[in-house]
């Protein structure tokens, strides 16, 4: 596998032009978060496209896209299996990659990125444009992921150089236009401390759902009196648009495998208790037996959050360096994934 440049984003030819498309999932909360990250080490500009509304931080321009899922029973979506999603008869469907088009018509971008979906990298490649997909860790050896993969100009992996099994049983042609350029995370780097008692936890669950329910937490503070328990998105009403301070705060955090989060938490530099979530292509087991195969990184892994040993597991947490973590994510993800964008969209 390959690594772009690590000198960021910002050298080379000054006199480069160039514009980026860069398709933004709305599943989860992920997406839009490494493509702000990515977005504002890039030199050249930037527009994103997405069902989502605008992040405030966002700087570029925003293209909001309709919604290609609200019917009630969607035709074919699948295309006998040679697409992900991509239904017969469906107006929000068609309006949505007409607007696509039309964008790319008019702005004609010299480099598209999509996080993620094979459909809209097929249609920019169709429309000529270079393409790099994202890569998601999991089994992806479907039909659609192997289009996708197949047709992109390159593959934009946020996992570190040397980590292997994250994505299982990819053919060697299409391993090498995989580049690792390490965990990307939006969030503020913490200093990061050495083995020490658990005062704090933070259960920082995913908007993607199947985090610690109120009940394990509950249970969970009964077993381990005087220490504070803290929540992020295990309700409607606890989401926040930033969790880094209180990720920052925490002495533990219990968390999925979801990328976004161990890239946050990672930045943080704060021991993680990670239990993964079911998910499509098997997407947080394989993130989660990569995590626990890794050396000296400073994670548990567990089966589950319903559990009777809390106060033990707390207590194996609190002989965990937190700084270690700087081996999955050195704060430079961002920088080197935008110095591909840039190099690949420069004309």
């Amino acid at each position: 596998m390959t690594i772009s440049g690590a000198n960021g984003a910002n050298t080379g030819d000054s006199a480069a032009t160039g514009t980026i498309g860069y398709y933004v999932h709305h599943q989860g909360g992920g997406h839009a978060r490494r493509a702000l990250a990515i977005a504002r080490e890039c030199s050249l500009p930037v527009t994103g496209l997405s069902t989502l509304a605008k992040p405030d931080a966002w700087l570029g321009p925003w293209v909001r896209l309709e919604r290609d899922d609200m019917a009630l029973s969607p035709l074919e979506p699948t295309a006998n299996g040679a697409l992900h999603w991509a239904p017969v008869d469906d107006e929000g469907m068609r309006r949505r990659m007409a607007r696509i088009s039309a964008w790319i018509a008019e702005t004609a971008p010299t480099v598209f990125v999509s996080d993620v979906s094979v459909e809209v990298a097929a249609l920019a490649r169709l429309h000529g444009v270079p393409v790099v997909s994202v890569a998601l860790p999991g089994v992806r050896t479907d039909a659609p992921h192997t289009l996708g993969f197949g047709l992109s100009d390159a593959i934009l992996a946020a996992w570190p150089v040397g980590i292997t099994g994250m994505l299982p049983g990819v053919p060697s042609h299409i391993e090498a236009r995989i580049h690792q350029v390490g965990a990307i995370s939006a969030a503020e780097r913490g200093h990061g401390a050495g083995p020490s008692p658990i005062r704090r936890v933070l259960v920082l669950a995913g908007s993607g759902g199947g985090g610690m329910t109120s009940a394990q937490i509950r249970e969970a503070k009964r077993q381990t009196p005087g220490v504070e328990w803290d929540e992020i998105g295990t309700t409607p009403g606890n989401r926040v648009a930033d969790p880094g301070p209180r990720i920052r705060e925490a002495s533990l955090v219990i968390t999925h495998a979801g990328q976004g989060a161990i890239a946050d938490v990672a930045a943080a530099q704060v021991p993680a208790i990670v239990v993964p979530q079911p998910r499509p292509h098997d997407e947080q087991i394989t993130s989660a037996r990569v995590l626990a195969a890794t050396p000296n990184l400073p994670v548990i892994v567990a089966e589950t959050f319903d559990r009777d040993d809390w106060a033990g597991l707390l207590d194996a947490a609190s002989e965990l360096d937190g700084r270690q973590w700087a081996t999955w994510n050195d704060g430079g993800g961002a920088l080197r994934a935008a110095a591909l964008l840039d190099r690949m969209a420069s004309r």
